[in-house]
């Protein structure tokens, strides 16, 4: 939304009608009047006009353009927590409104274009009222007295966070609509309303206006930093048409390649990936492991329908021999657990998985798709816990998929895998056997044995095609009475279009 258009629906002063509170209830409702009004009204896409030298700029040259950090609101205050913004530039040309919340008003937090430092491609083309791009948060996460960056929230409604000692890597987003297929859109935050902290907060309060072609939205987000940093986030929904294909709490990530597949890259190390898996179910005691691909071609991956569960991406190499980057930190980078704290009716975790040429590019989507539409001019809410750490989902009782593997099989056509799975004591082998089950083709051989390096129990079996073209493999530990030992391991084997003499050569996604 242009400055202008906003100006609008909201004075640039609002004096809100009671005292404000240290986390003001009446702020949440003032910014659903927003978008309520905004879904009855004909969308209007943002102002991207910029000056040349800006529109242009590439990656490199907009990571010098930076907030100057003797200009982060409330430096001088000695507050717990700290802001600095983001230049309009590049990919991120549109406008973001920023205001704060203090004492019974929203004031905007205004631009100046000496607050930011520029690069020898930019310093020229800053000007008075080009706006920002978004902010980031800071505090002191991981040292006292020093205030580190910890949430960022810039581009679409894309926003990221770190937990203490960690390093960005995947993903959040306000919403997805039509992710991996034709006419994906990608609504976006237009404003935030920043409520000033108290001196001994912990936590701090960001409300945000969503806007896009196909609804409006307000959310509120309450964040705790920290090992875990904690999101509680409540989402209300104001579709302007019925939107079919919504998925809410999505994460978004990326995954070039895991060791399962090496070969298909010309690299030095021996994986790259922001997550390397899907974990979800409706409980501690039953959940599901998909280890994340990258596809020749967009893969949709649907999980169960039900009550709504906790999902998240994952990232469970955590050595940094596994990735051998000292450049990029894949091994600290967090996973992402979302927990739904309100009923969200029936639906499912759909995975969407896009082909990725290098690791620039996110190509992972992990969302929940309701099964009923929402419906047009009627308000949605949702609210939901969202965790990010190096091991954020809940703690259970199931061993887990630690690492997996794919190879040719014992005869032409078969295809044969080894999981292992984690965390059960190696001498109850004779406590636990092997369930593995296709939905086509036939499961040859499914044995089990220790394996003391690796501390995990070893799953082995093949799997026969036959005529089969596309086949949901299922695998994972029973006790006693069928009872699950360990999470269920996921994988979709699908047969080489080409006709290649290794049809799981294309990881079958």
């Amino acid at each position: 939304m242009r400055r202008r258009d906003f100006l609008g629906v909201l004075p640039l002063a609002v004096a809100l009608p009671r005292p404000a509170l240290a986390q003001d209830p009446r702020i949440a409702d003032f910014v659903q009047r927003q978008a309520r009004a905004l879904a009855a009204q004909p969308y209007k896409a943002p102002s991207k006009t910029l000056p040349p030298a800006l529109a242009t700029l590439d990656y490199d040259a907009y990571r010098d353009l930076r907030y100057r950090p003797d200009k982060a609101l409330w430096r001088d205050l000695n507050l717990p927590f700290q802001l600095q913004m983001f230049h309009r530039a590049g990919q991120h040309a549109d406008v973001v409104e920023l205001f704060e919340v203090y004492g019974g008003v929203i004031r905007p937090i205004p631009y100046r274009a000496d607050a930011f430092t520029a690069g020898p491609l930019a310093s020229g083309a800053l000007a008075p009222d080009l706006g920002f791009g978004g902010f980031r948060i800071h505090a002191q996460i991981n040292e006292p007295g020093r205030f580190d960056e910890f949430a960022v929230f810039q581009g679409a409604s894309y926003f990221r966070a770190i937990p203490r000692g960690g390093v960005y890597g995947l993903s959040a987003r306000g919403i997805e609509i039509g992710s991996g297929e034709a006419g994906e859109e990608f609504p976006a935050f237009r404003s935030f309303f920043i409520e000033r902290p108290a001196a001994g907060a912990t936590s701090i309060t960001v409300h945000a206006l969503l806007d896009g072609p196909s609804l409006a939205g307000a959310y509120r987000f309450e964040i705790t930093p920290g090992d875990p940093t904690a999101f509680a986030v409540t989402a209300v929904l104001y579709p302007r048409a019925t939107l079919a294909r919504v998925g809410i709490a999505p994460l978004t990530s990326m995954f070039l390649f895991g060791p399962e597949q090496p070969r298909r890259y010309d690299d030095f190390r021996p994986e790259v990936h922001d997550s390397d898996g899907l974990l979800a179910g409706p409980g501690a005691a039953d959940r599901t492991w998909r280890p994340l691909a990258n596809p020749a071609r967009p893969e949709i991956i649907r999980g169960d329908e039900g009550p709504a569960a906790g999902f998240g991406l994952l990232q469970r190499a955590r050595a940094l021999e596994a990735y051998q980057d000292l450049e990029a930190h894949y091994h600290r980078r967090p996973g992402a657990w979302v927990a739904p704290a309100s009923d969200w009716g029936a639906g499912r975790v759909q995975l969407v998985e896009l082909h990725a040429r290098d690791e620039t590019e996110d190509n992972i989507v992990a969302s929940w798709r309701p099964t009923s539409a929402l419906e047009a001019g009627i308000e949605h809410r949702f609210a939901y816990d969202l965790i990010w750490s190096s091991s954020p989902q809940p703690p259970g009782p199931l061993a887990w998929a630690s690492a997996w593997r794919e190879g040719a099989g014992g005869a032409p056509g078969r295809r044969r895998y080894v999981v292992e799975f984690a965390g059960l004591d190696l001498r109850s082998l004779g406590e636990v056997s092997p369930e593995v089950t296709a939905s086509a083709g036939a499961i040859l051989h499914p044995t089990l044995q220790p394996n003391p390096t690796a501390g995990a129990l070893r799953l082995s079996f093949e799997f026969d095609p036959g005529d089969a073209l596309v086949s949901d493999l299922r695998a994972r530990l029973a006790g006693a009475a069928a009872a699950p030992r360990s999470e269920t391991w996921l994988r979709k084997w699908a047969a080489d279009p080409a006709g290649a003499a290794n049809p799981g050569a294309r990881q079958a996604h």
